[in-house]
């Protein structure tokens, strides 16, 4: 399949809902896409190529629709998975930071020995917006020591500019961009 036709394939099965969570906003719903085995493994596929090869140690994602993506990217890498959770729970030591929301802040914690110094780590998220919880995530993953070998998210809001919170943090990599 060509690389344009798994994006219209994938693209068909994300479901715009208006003013949802609040008013104004068109919500980027992906729950559809899930429920299609087919389109599941080829946006695994999608969101871990760029990084086959590059020896991964480590996946993170972050609480809880980077879960969904990270385990499976981190199996097709052969790699493990860290989860990045909202506080309180995680059960031992952690690290943690606090971040940015549109209407206050928020806060982002990993286990303390969850990642060694100088491995490589790759970055998953469902969605890329703002920006916010992806830049906490790699700012806990670079107290650590390790490499931030890349970012990969299905999709990502251009017009939020999020990607502009992540210079530094090494390649982003998108599946479907929405302008």
């Amino acid at each position: 399949m060509h690389s344009t036709e798994a994006r219209d394939k994938l693209s068909a099965l994300i479901a715009d809902v208006p003013d949802f969570p609040k008013p104004g906003v068109v919500f980027k719903d992906f729950t559809p896409l899930l429920a299609d085995p087919g389109a599941l493994a080829l946006a695994v596929e999608l969101m871990a190529n760029p990084y086959r090869g590059k020896g991964i140690d480590l996946v993170v994602g972050a609480e809880s629709r980077g879960f969904i993506f990270g385990i499976a990217i981190a199996q097709a890498l052969s790699a493990g998975f860290v989860p990045v959770r909202k506080p309180g729970k995680l059960p031992r030591m952690v690290h943690g930071v606090d971040y940015d929301l549109e209407y206050g802040t928020d806060r982002l914690e990993l286990h303390a020995d969850a990642i060694m110094r100088d491995q490589k780590v790759l970055l998953v998220d469902d969605l890329l917006a703002t920006g916010g919880t992806m830049a906490a995530s790699c700012e806990l993953v670079g107290r650590s020591g390790a490499h931030i070998a890349g970012i990969t998210v299905l999709i990502e809001l251009n017009f939020l500019h999020g990607r502009d919170k992540l210079d530094g943090f090494g390649e982003v990599h998108s599946v479907l961009q929405y302008d």
